[in-house]
């Protein structure tokens, strides 16, 4: 059995990924892929690791989890999803660090399930939009900004460094990586690799992020030309939406405000530059699957 859990992080999914799989659950456990919905493993699963501390779970204590969690004991793979796997929003910039806890809390997740295959997903943000999106989480009510931030250096946040804490602690554990931005256009690949299903099998729900982003009409027109049109591959779907998100992008949607204090247009900008250039890091890293548009 396969573990595939996806991390997060914060602001990147708002439980979207979980309800496109759930849509498809019937047609997953045909291929003996298991979504269990969240209320049976997330406070379970953080309370296990916890309580092991990065020891790993007995067979038996292992066996114990997956039986409340999963009804079907054939099932070849599981996926389990939640953003406060590695911490809560108050604590994203503990000791001044972005997710200083990826450096323990993902080897934590992984002994939980001992002596079973784990791999990890994880939608990163332009650090720009995340860290006021993250200081805003609607579950978490952050105080003050400055607090919330702990000191860190808004123009050294990195989340290469992040993806390397999750490698070195769990080596044995693939990691594959998207931006945020880039998922209106690569959700369906999104969607194979968390379900290591083949492209050729049709999801449910690929239209799930690009909707709300783009008008009506545009949808209508969208869905009716790929009918009419199917595109012969992955590159050239993506070139078809890029050109109906260019004509009917609904620009309130796609727009973001950064209303917290000291957030100028040259620090953005300064955070974007950098970020794009983290970008290029993390595509090399070893170990990391990088889905990029």
């Amino acid at each position: 059995m396969r573990i595939a859990i996806h991390l997060g992080a914060h602001c990147t999914d708002e439980d979207r990924l979980l309800k496109t799989l759930l849509q498809n659950k019937g047609l997953l456990a045909e291929r003996g892929i298991s979504v269990p919905g969240p209320g049976r493993y997330r406070q379970t699963v953080v309370r296990a690791a916890q309580k092991l501390r990065g020891q790993e779970a007995s067979p038996d204590s292992r066996d114990m989890l997956l039986d409340a969690i999963i009804d079907d004991d054939s099932a070849e793979r599981v996926i389990l999803s939640n953003e406060h796997f590695m911490c809560v929003p108050g604590r994203i910039f503990e000791n001044g660090l972005l997710y200083d806890k990826a450096g323990f809390k993902p080897l934590w997740l992984r002994n939980v399930f001992a002596g079973l295959e784990v791999e990890f997903f994880l939608a990163i943000r332009n650090p720009a939009t995340f860290i006021p999106a993250a200081f805003g989480h609607r579950e978490q009510n952050l105080g003050d900004f400055s607090d919330f931030l702990n000191g860190v250096n808004l123009e050294q946040v990195r989340w290469s460094d992040v993806i390397v804490s999750i490698r070195e602690c769990t080596p044995d554990c693939p990691l594959t990586v998207w931006c945020n931005e880039d998922t209106p256009l690569i959700w369906p690949e999104v969607l194979h690799a968390v379900t290591a299903t083949d492209t050729g099998l049709k999801l449910r729900g690929g239209f799930n992020i690009l909707a709300p982003i783009m008008k009506r009409e545009g949808m209508r027109r969208l869905r009716a030309y790929l009918e009419r049109h199917p595109p012969a591959n992955e590159t050239q779907r993506r070139r078809v939406l890029l050109a109906f998100l260019d004509k009917y992008a609904i620009e309130e949607a796609i727009e973001e405000e950064l209303a917290v204090p000291g957030w100028t247009e040259e620090l953005v900008e300064r955070m974007s530059a950098d970020y794009e250039e983290d970008l290029l890091e993390i595509a090399r890293l070893p170990g990391v699957r990088f889905i990029a548009p």
